[in-house]
C-alpha cells in the first residue's frame, strides 16, 4: 500500500457530479460507476461545479474495492474504486509491488487510457 504516485498528465475537470478523492472519474466528469470508461483518478473531493484535479496518465493512488492481487488488471466498482477486472474496460493495472488485502485500501496503480 503505497503513498507515492507519479502523475504525467493531470487534467482540471469541472465536476458534473459529486466526486470522492482517490476514486475513478468517468468521462462525463462525475465519480465512475461499475465497469465504466474513465478519465482518471480524482486527487481531491469535488462538489458539482467545482474544479477537480484528475490524474489521467502515469500512476495514481486509488482506493481498492476488494482484495486485489499483485499485477492485476483493474476495472471500476459501483463506487469508483479499483477492483480486479472481469468484463469491464481495463482502466489501470496494479503498480509493481502493490497488493490490496481488503476494500478501502490506498493502492498505487498505473493508469491505462480507455
Amino acid at each position: 500500500m503505497s503513498g507515492q504516485f507519479v502523475p504525467v498528465l493531470t487534467l482540471s475537470a469541472i465536476a458534473t457530479g459529486a466526486i470522492v478523492a482517490e476514486r475513478f472519474v468517468n468521462t462525463a466528469l462525475a465519480q465512475a460507476g461499475a465497469q465504466a470508461n474513465t478519465l482518471g483518478v480524482a486527487r481531491s473531493d469535488a462538489a458539482v461545479g467545482a474544479v477537480c484535479p484528475v490524474d489521467s496518465l502515469g500512476t495514481a493512488i486509488v482506493q481498492s474495492g476488494a482484495a486485489i492481487a499483485a499485477g492485476a488488471a483493474l476495472e471500476t466498482d459501483a463506487n469508483g474504486r479499483a477492483v480486479t477486472r472481469t468484463t469491464g474496460p481495463t482502466v489501470a493495472r496494479m503498480a509493481p509491488g502493490e497488493v490490496a488485502t481488503a476494500a478501502n485500501q490506498r493502492i498505487e496503480v498505473i493508469l491505462i487510457p480507455n
